[in-house]
Order: structure tokens, then sequence, then C-alpha cells
């Protein structure tokens, strides 16, 4: 076994006794399943023939959920809507023993549910024919973000770090991200962020885990190759004030950067036949955080979260990995 790896063994044996507060867009993935039957007489379209749903937690949920899997404490902080939805989000949250003290109920609110439609036959691979979004409209109600602080200052004191899972539907708030700041410099815990279209927004943090199109979108530039990733990261790590960068580049693995340290390029972990991305940033960042949360170096907690990334994406739809995953892949691992 290599040193890096003997590294990253000790680091999640740390995981247990580390906090990580999650704080962000709540959602479901919602799978529905249909053999094909025929092509409908009222349209030129496939019919399926429904065989079964299958409910997932998604967005900062499945981040969540991730942290959870791989062994640390987790305290899901968010919004959901008085409906059907958000009362399923809960019992899934229940379901794997993690509480929801802090997630807001806000009446007229729609809870978050993506629906993606898969077909195929029993014995072959089910593919996504179209996804159906529901989607809040709308900000937040005062009382609600009040009410989303009150959670946060109170809950908030716990972590050892603090997860920003941002999807773009208004729970993480100027105000919110605030006081996010303001408990992270009082407790001295880590501040991640993951955001879908708002990332220069969430300045001043310890973490941010772009992925190579949003970096090239952020910076205005082609990414084509490790110069450019190197020069475009230490770009934005300036822009966002952060301490470090972890670029996820898909088939390309990953790019490690540190404000006052070096670039670190990490080759994919395990196959680049690459079964589902869905949710593998969510498994990227919850380790990446609870591994510094642990208080191991960056470089061995981008390795983890390399890892991890390489085990979720060969599940098909929105994934965790687990502590036992994990350590079995670093078993078998030949990192150096």
């Amino acid at each position: 076994m290599s040193d890096a790896t003997a590294r990253m063994r000790e680091a999640t044996g740390a995981f247990g006794g580390r906090t990580v507060v999650v704080i962000g867009d709540l959602l479901i993935d919602e799978y529905l399943f249909g053999k094909p039957a025929r092509i409908s007489r009222e349209a030129p379209v496939l019919i399926l023939r429904f065989s079964e749903r299958e409910v997932l937690l998604g967005g900062a949920a499945n981040a969540a959920h991730n942290v959870a899997a791989l062994g640390g404490r987790v305290v899901p902080i968010g919004v959901i809507g008085r409906d059907a939805a958000g009362e399923e989000l809960v019992s899934l949250f229940r379901a794997c023993g993690i509480a929801t003290d802090g997630i807001v109920t806000e009446a007229g609110r729609t809870t978050t549910v993506k629906t993606r439609i898969m077909a195929g036959g029993y014995q072959a691979t089910r593919q996504q024919v179209v996804r159906l979004d529901r989607e809040p409209l709308g900000e937040l109600q005062p009382i609600t973000e009040d009410a989303l602080l009150s959670r946060l200052t109170a809950l908030g004191a716990r972590g050892d770090a603090v997860l920003v899972s941002d999807y773009g539907y208004g729970t993480v708030t100027a105000r919110v991200f605030d006081r996010v700041r303001t408990l992270a410099r009082r407790s001295g815990a880590i501040v991640s962020v993951d955001s879908r279209y708002q990332l220069p927004r969430f300045t001043g943090v310890t973490a941010a885990t772009p992925n190579e199109a949003e970096l090239a979108q952020l910076t205005g530039t082609d990414v084509d190759d490790e110069r450019a990733v190197e020069k475009a990261g230490r770009q934005l790590l300036e822009r966002l004030d952060a301490r470090l960068l972890l670029v996820t580049r898909g088939s390309r693995g990953m790019a490690l950067l540190e404000r006052d340290g070096a670039t670190t390029f990490m080759p994919i972990h395990g196959t680049d036949e690459i079964a589902d991305v869905t949710g593998a940033g969510d498994t990227v960042i919850s380790a990446f955080t609870l591994a510094l949360a642990s208080g191991t170096s960056p470089t061995t907690a981008a390795s983890l979260a390399n890892v991890a990334g390489g085990i979720v994406v060969m599940k098909r739809g929105t994934g965790t990995v687990t502590a036992a995953e994990l350590r079995q892949a670093l078993g078998a691992s030949t990192v150096s």
C-alpha cells in the first residue's frame, strides 16, 4: 500500500467524529421506469408500460445523504413546500437516520422534484427519455428566511464544516450566506461551496468545486488542457478569495488548486466508461468537505473525493458512496 493510500485510509477513519452542516436546495430525484410497448396512435411517440417508481434524495439532500453514508454526522438545513413531495423528502431523510429539525416548511411553495422518465427492457440498460422539473417560483417569504436563519444559528454551531449546495432555487440568500460566514469565523469551521449558477457571489470560502465547463464559463476562457485549467483556476481562486479550488474534469479526472500552494492533477479513478453522472458532484464535495473537516491535507482530501466520484459514477441514478465502499476501493488502489 502506498503512503498516499495509507493517508486516505487513515482519513476515512476520522469521518465518524466530524459534523457537516449542509445548507442549500433540497430536492427529490424521481425515476419512473417503463418498458417500451408500442407507438401511440395519437401521435408519433413511444408508449411505455409503467413498471416501477424510485424516489431518491437530490441536490443538497443528496449531499447530506452522502456525508451520512460516508460515516459523518450531518445536519441538513433547507426549505420544502407543504406538499406531498416535501413529506416524502422528510420521510427519506428519516429512513436514512438523518435528523430533519433543520428543515423549514413554507406554505404555498413547491418542493423541487426532478422526474426522469426511463425506458428500456427488463434485461436492457434503461435510458432517460425526458425529464420533467417541478420548481418553486419566486423568492423565499421573509418569514421563511427568518426561520432558516434561526435554524442555521441554532444548529450551525455544531459543525466542523458547512457545505453550501446551491442549485439556483433561492434557499441560500445573501443573508443566509452572510450568516454562514459569520458562524464559520466564530467556530473556525470549513466552508465549501458547490453553486450551479452563481458561484462568484460565494466569496471568502475555504473551497469551491466547479466542474470544467463552469470554470470555462466563469472565466471566459477555454480549458482544453492542464495549462489552461491552471490559468483559469488561478483567476477564479483570486475572484472567490478562496483557499482551494477542486475542478472536476469528467473523464480527465480532477484538478486541485491551492491558493498558497501547488496545482495537482489527478487522473480519473477507475474506468472512464461512466454509467451515470447524476449527483456525482454532490458526492465529490461531500467527500472533500468531510475529509478536510477530519484534518487531512487538501491533496489527500481531493484524492479521496476523486475515488468517491469514480465509484458513484458507476452507479445508475442518484447515488451515494458508503464508507465501506470507499475503504474497499482504497484497498485495491494504486494511488501514489
